[in-house]
């Protein structure tokens, strides 16, 4: 009973933050015409008025992020082209990271070294992957369960680990650049602001609630291989 406790409360824990995301962007991107621009188009404002005209506004199919390497400000086909409060809400987002590193914000470059840190464990967590059904197929041993949870908490728990270790650098991005960016700049319609900070704080745990989706990915296929 205690274990079946714990696997419901671990779910809700892991599950919560993903539905609560997605539910929180979906909920705002209609109507789809809700603003007179787009999102992309108002990244472009707003990094000219950060007088950041070199960072790039860029489609992608990626994810929304800003690449502190290329500057760039990268947007999903939905926020690039979409007039939704979703759209100028998430741009205005993905600005706030642009401007932090304008500013040299300190969070925004342990979290670059950081990911450059965990490259090799991601890449070893890989090349576990890879020989773990190998290995099963050789041995038939109980070792494969065990090297395929080393190599996805590898390759996708140290990710999930710097998600939260720089929660709070995407939560400033939110709520100390781009909210005050949409408020002084007018931007957002009457009575949309509570709205606003619900998707912005919906930016904010985006990455996280992708990490832990995909360590329940794991532990499911763990569970497979342990039979």
């Amino acid at each position: 009973m205690i274990y079946l406790i714990l696997v419901v409360v671990m779910t809700v824990v892991i599950v919560g933050p993903s539905y609560w995301v997605a539910h929180t962007l979906k909920k705002y991107s209609q109507p789809d015409d809700r603003y007179p621009g787009t999102g992309g188009e108002l990244a472009r404002i707003l990094l000219d008025w950060a007088n950041l005209q070199a960072v790039k506004v860029e489609q992608s199919d990626q994810g929304d992020h800003y690449d502190p390497v290329e500057k760039a400000v990268r947007l999903t086909p939905d926020k690039f082209n979409g007039k939704s409060l979703t759209a100028i809400t998430v741009a205005a987002h993905e600005v706030g990271h642009a401007i932090q590193d304008r500013d040299g914000y300190l969070p925004l470059r342990w979290r670059t070294r950081l990911v450059r840190i965990a490259a090799p464990a991601e890449k070893l967590g890989a090349a576990i992957l890879m020989i773990a059904p190998v290995v099963a197929v050789i041995t038939k041993a109980p070792i494969t369960g065990m090297l395929f949870l080393a190599g996805g908490l590898l390759t996708l728990g140290t990710a999930t680990v710097i998600h939260l270790i720089t929660l709070p650098m995407e939560l400033h991005a939110s709520f100390a650049r781009a909210l005050p960016m949409l408020m002084h700049g007018k931007y957002l319609i009457e009575d949309d602001e509570p709205h606003a900070r619900k998707i912005l704080r919906a930016a904010a745990w985006t990455y996280v609630s992708a990490s832990l989706m995909t360590l329940l990915n794991i532990g499911r296929w763990w569970a497979i291989l342990r039979r």
